[in-house]
């Protein structure tokens, strides 16, 4: 594969700047059971294609005995009190308890001690010196220093807190715990963008938060530009005071509230391809906004054949114009891909991303 002028760091920079890069940087990640479906020969590809598999370190993935999907039965509390349910190895749980399903529990509850470390989505808190000496390890090797907050930082926590259908809920009767508990979670959001950027030379804080269903939000525009829109903007802006960029990764459809999420101060928006529209990325990326696209996942990299992908990627660098930037591609393998597409999708993206 061809070896880039400029550095990853630099040349991700520049495409979120809309400074000219030399490449698209295009990301393929595969799921842990793709990896150990496949295994060595996944690995050769990933060696192949070492610029888009940035995370692949040979040897450093732990296969199971068995080969492909590994079913577990496992339980595991988060620092904030729920209850996940894990069922597939290498994948997220579901929260089947919530500590705050019933309002007369907010009285005693509190949020983690930010001091004590960063939460997970799902597990522990991990110490501060341990998140900073990834940071640290990334800027000596000259990689882009990102500060990762946990996925699901606050529109997913609030129902995982809750309980889905009791957010859904209190999204129309608006209690007045669940102005509390919003103030109570920004605060915390904070206090954890604040310790993050104590590192110093940030080039990216990137949050996660899944908005959208497959056809729209579950909440009304109007609803998240008051219920979540404040907080974004206040977490969001502090992060953008430090001059890095806020990526934002969110699942879904996601279009009727993409102007709320770029006044909030979103600079790098990871949405998905096909539920939001190729029309609608256009347009963010013409407004200035630079988009990771989530390549589709559910279809098309899964179901489709080499020369469907081939041609699809083809297509999304023609339609977009990515020139002066504002385009990168994410594409995330899950079972049942064949090998031979994840071939192909290594192969497309290898020949459209320069762009010198």
């Amino acid at each position: 594969m061809r070896r880039p002028r400029l550095s990853s760091r630099e040349n991700y920079l520049r495409a979120a700047g809309f400074r000219c890069p030399e490449y698209i940087p295009c990301r393929i990640s595969p799921f842990w059971p793709v990896w150990n479906t496949y295994r060595e020969r996944l690995e050769e590809i990933a060696k192949q294609y070492s610029l888009l598999f940035p995370g692949y370190r040979p040897g450093a993935i732990e296969y199971d005995e068995r080969p492909g999907i590994v079913r577990v039965d496992e339980y595991r509390r988060d620092a904030f009190g729920c209850l996940w349910h894990f069922t597939i190895k290498g994948y997220q749980g579901q929260v089947v308890e919530h500590p705050l399903d019933d309002w007369s529990k907010l009285r005693d509850f509190e949020m983690p001690d930010p001091d004590e470390g960063l939460p997970s989505e799902s597990s522990g808190l991990t110490p501060w010196e341990q998140v900073y000496e990834a940071m640290e390890r990334a800027r000596e090797r000259g990689d882009l220093v990102v500060a990762g907050m946990p996925h699901g930082f606050f529109f997913q926590r609030l129902y995982y807190l809750r309980g889905f259908r009791n957010f859904l809920v209190d999204v129309v009767r608006r209690p007045p715990e669940l102005y509390e508990l919003i103030e109570m979670l920004t605060e915390y959001n904070l206090e954890l963008v604040r310790r993050l950027l104590k590192f110093g030379s940030v080039d990216v804080v990137s949050f996660g938060d899944d908005l959208g269903t497959q056809a729209g939000m579950p909440i009304s525009p109007r609803a998240f530009r008051e219920l979540i829109l404040p907080t974004y903007k206040r977490v969001f802006g502090l992060a953008r005071s430090s001059g890095a960029h806020v990526r934002l990764h969110t699942d879904g459809r996601v279009v009727e509230v993409i102007d709320q999420l770029v006044e909030a101060g979103v600079t790098i928006l990871n949405i998905q391809d096909r539920v939001n529209g190729l029309d609608a990325v256009a347009s963010l990326i013409r407004s200035g906004v630079c988009v990771d696209l989530d390549i589709d996942r559910q279809l098309l990299i899964p179901h489709g054949g080499p020369e469907e992908i081939r041609a699809y990627i083809r297509r999304v660098v023609e339609l977009l114009e990515p020139k002066r930037g504002g385009l990168m591609m994410y594409a995330e393998v899950h079972p049942p891909t064949p090998l031979e597409n994840i071939r192909a999708l290594a192969e497309a993206m290898a020949e459209v991303m320069w762009l010198d």
